[in-house]
């Protein structure tokens, strides 16, 4: 048995042993309003591409009792704690050890030719977060890490003291949306002259060192952008959700919903890009009609993106960032419902 995680807030560490207590899942009523209807029918199959603590998924497996689960996540230690939270409904999920880009592989392994709902809760998890070691937050000193499967090769350690000046100057802009990405970058590779990084503290003073002091006074922590570059690149994020969310729509069977939940802009314009793709004919837009086979095959469930209420971020401040889109499957194989 294996599973999935993620979440994309910062905030100070909320120790506690307890999964279920430790996770609160974000916006989760209109989660399941928006995928619920593809749920309903008997033996209908929901991907969670982001487990995590499985809060998500309890809901569902609560909600649908004759559903199953099929739970992704690439860090081994949170599939560990979803299966205990989900052991009540061990017949009907499938945990595994997986990147959410290696969904077609998972499908096809476990002779699921489509699926009828997936759920996507991007970013870094709360029990990432919260869990010191793993060098996620910049509030508190750790070392840099920043896996999210703790088997992978590089770390953010790595990184900082092996690229080019110009390579981290492109990985803060494009990834943080830096302003002063050169000369973080710049400052990076002289300190790491005198001595290699390996601890957050020194990093995040070394990053609001080199912010002029007017632009620290607003946009949250210096270093957030920074931290959030690097934990991209160390696990790859965007690169594999160009990859996932285009073969997620793929695999729905007709009337299968799908549901992406960002928390920076990067991801949620990948997103937006996506669903949007799919509302498009792609035929000429002068064609006077649409031949069978070529109209639409995605329906928006949302409109624009959707935010968490004002009640949800008071009781939970890791919603705040929360972005929510929804798409439902209306073709396949030519043919319109």
């Amino acid at each position: 048995m294996l599973s999935a995680v993620r979440r994309d807030r910062w905030a100070e560490p909320m120790p506690n042993p307890d999964p279920s207590s430790r996770h609160v899942p974000v916006m989760l009523d209109r989660v399941v309003a928006l995928l619920g209807p593809a749920l309903e029918r008997p033996g209908a199959v929901l991907v969670d591409a982001t487990l995590g603590l499985g809060g998500h998924s309890e809901a569902f497996l609560q909600t649908f009792p004759q559903a199953r689960l099929i739970g992704l996540d690439r860090d081994p230690e949170a599939l560990r704690l979803a299966g205990e939270r989900l052991a009540p409904y061990s017949e009907r999920i499938t945990l595994v050890h997986a990147v959410y880009d290696e969904l077609p592989r998972v499908l096809d392994e476990l002779d699921i030719p489509a699926i009828d709902g997936i759920l996507f809760d991007l970013g870094v998890s709360s029990m990432q977060l919260d869990e010191a070691d793993r060098g996620f937050a910049y509030a508190q000193d750790a070392p840099l890490d920043m896996r999210m499967d703790n088997t992978a090769p590089t770390t953010a350690a790595d990184i900082l003291n092996s690229y080019s000046s110009a390579e981290l100057a492109r990985i803060l802009f494009q990834y943080g949306e830096e302003k002063f990405a050169r000369r973080i970058a710049d400052r990076i590779v002289r300190e790491r002259e005198i001595e290699p990084f390996t601890n957050s503290a020194r990093l995040s003073e070394l990053v609001r060192d080199s912010i002029p002091q007017a632009a620290r006074r607003t946009g949250g922590h210096p270093a957030k952008r920074t931290f959030q570059a690097l934990r991209i690149e160390v696990n790859g994020e965007l690169d594999v959700l160009r990859r996932a969310l285009p073969a997620a729509v793929e695999a729905l069977a007709l009337h299968g919903r799908i549901v992406v939940m960002s928390y920076h802009s990067l991801e949620d314009r990948i997103s937006k890009q996506t669903l949007a793709a799919g509302t498009k004919s792609d035929v000429p837009d002068d064609l006077p009609v649409i031949p069978a086979g070529h109209e639409p095959y995605l329906k928006l469930l949302t409109r624009g993106a959707e935010k968490p209420t004002a009640e949800e971020v008071a009781a939970n401040p890791r919603a705040a960032s929360a972005r929510v889109r929804a798409a439902e499957r209306v073709r396949e194989k030519g043919l319109v419902a």
